[in-house]
């Protein structure tokens, strides 16, 4: 197998199978970013002097026709080729000859990995924020589509209080942009520069690092050349707390819809093409979509201990379990595009019941109601409350329907359910956003 680092002599074979894993096949996630780094280090290399401007211009055009094989999905790792490094330094040298040889000067693979990943990190922050904002915006407008549609509340599993589809919807929206400022700090720690430190302890070649900042669009540096390799680990951690906190959110709404859904509920509903049916149960109407999401929301949320165990004990300087983190982390990020697609979709066709209080059921949803209609005039708090549990216990209690809408409950305090502030949760979402 061609490796950058074979200085001629045999590697077994089962060690080399075991220790490459599945670093080919996740590699090829990073072949664009891989490209990039390289364009620019080249460019690096020559105002430093390693390269003329005749050599630069070569390897510039022969990593574009690279770039442009990836984006057309033509671009493959050769079977004797341990990694994504090898295959495009090979690719150059069979192009280049000499030329493409010198392209590692004043880098390790250590110091190109962490930037491949660097670049791939930023633009999957930046993918699940779009995504994000796509879902907060839509359960924006749906909660002041149906701010006036009351529903119950419920806690310990029984109803509570009256609440509203307006504001059940906004709470999430309102977690969402929460969320957007753990994934805000995890790009941040992702936005740094780790290129030029090389193995780790930097090199004697005066290399720009400056430059190579510019050039690749990242707002800062990792200054100390230890720190860079010591991202590593810390920014997968920060990746992985951030997308758990975004499943954490989507766990809660996933398992609301299979609940409110149930018939038991019947508080929302999902067209047949969005549910599934069973083999022998004509009227089963599954909510599959919601629980693959809740079950996949779990999986990434599980990401942040398997990245924080695999790089606990760790001294210093690279290791080769960092490798593993690869097989943690993508497909983790993956599950979350995909949940927060489908999630999208699921809502954009939801039905709202607008007719849930028809039900007697429910008239124990405004106890709280009339105990504080009675408090405001004028008899004490725990009197009334007294009196009205009896009423409860007696089965005498009653609440007038013309009460139950969202304007006779005179909700008004910020964040009830007649007053959702969904301008101040906007406003909130726009500060978090990078």
């Amino acid at each position: 197998m061609a490796t950058l680092w074979d200085k001629g002599g045999a590697f077994n074979s089962k060690a080399e199978s075991f220790t490459v894993g599945k670093d080919r096949e996740l590699d090829l996630r990073l072949a664009k970013w891989d490209v990039t780094g390289s364009k620019a280090h080249a460019a690096m290399l020559k105002k430093i002097g390693l390269l003329s401007t005749e050599e630069t211009a070569k390897l510039s055009d022969a990593l574009d026709e690279i770039l442009n094989r990836i984006e057309k999905g033509e671009f493959r790792l050769e079977n004797d080729v341990e990694d994504i490094h090898s295959q495009v330094e090979l690719l150059l040298t069979e192009k280049l000859g000499d030329i493409g040889k010198k392209i590692h000067s004043g880098r390790s693979r250590n110091d190109q990995v962490a930037l491949d990943l660097k670049l791939f990190f930023k633009d999957e922050c930046q993918k699940t924020r779009d995504e994000v904002l796509a879902l907060f915006n839509l359960l924006a407008r749906l909660s002041a589509k149906y701010k006036n549609v009351l529903m119950p509340g419920y806690t310990h599993y029984q109803i509570a209080m009256p609440s509203s589809f307006g504001l059940w919807l906004g709470a999430y929206a309102e977690s969402l942009a929460d969320d957007m400022i753990m994934l805000e700090a995890a790009y941040r720690i992702a936005d740094q520069n780790p290129l030029g430190s090389a193995a780790g302890y930097g090199n004697s070649f005066p290399l720009d690092r400056k430059l190579t900042t510019e050039l690749l669009g990242f707002s800062a540096l990792s200054f100390n050349s230890i720190a860079a390799q010591m991202g590593r680990g810390k920014t997968e951690r920060a990746i992985a707390a951030a997308i758990g906190q975004i499943a954490g959110t989507l766990n809660k709404l996933a398992q609301d819809c299979c609940l409110f859904s149930c018939p038991n509920f019947s508080f929302i509903s999902f067209a047949d093409e969005l549910t599934t049916g069973s083999s022998i149960m004509p009227h089963k109407k599954n909510p599959d979509v919601w629980e693959i999401i809740r079950g996949n929301c779990n999986i990434i949320s599980s990401c942040y201990s398997q990245t924080a165990m695999l790089t606990a004990n760790l001294p210093h300087g690279y290791h080769r379990d960092y490798q593993l983190l690869k097989e943690i982390i993508f497909p983790a990020l993956e599950k979350t595009h995909d949940c927060l697609q489908m999630a999208c979709l699921m809502l954009s066709n939801m039905k709202v019941n607008t007719e849930i209080f028809k039900n007697p059921l429910y008239k124990p949803l405004f106890t709280v109601e009339e105990v504080n209609s009675r408090v405001i005039a004028g008899e004490p708090f725990r009197q009334a409350y007294k009196a009205v549990g009896k009423e409860v216990a007696e089965g005498t209690f009653d609440f007038p329907k013309e009460r139950m809408n969202v304007e006779s409950l005179h909700h008004t305090h910020i964040g009830s359910i007649g007053n959702l502030t969904l301008k101040e949760i906007k406003k909130k979402m726009r500060r978090s956003l990078f």
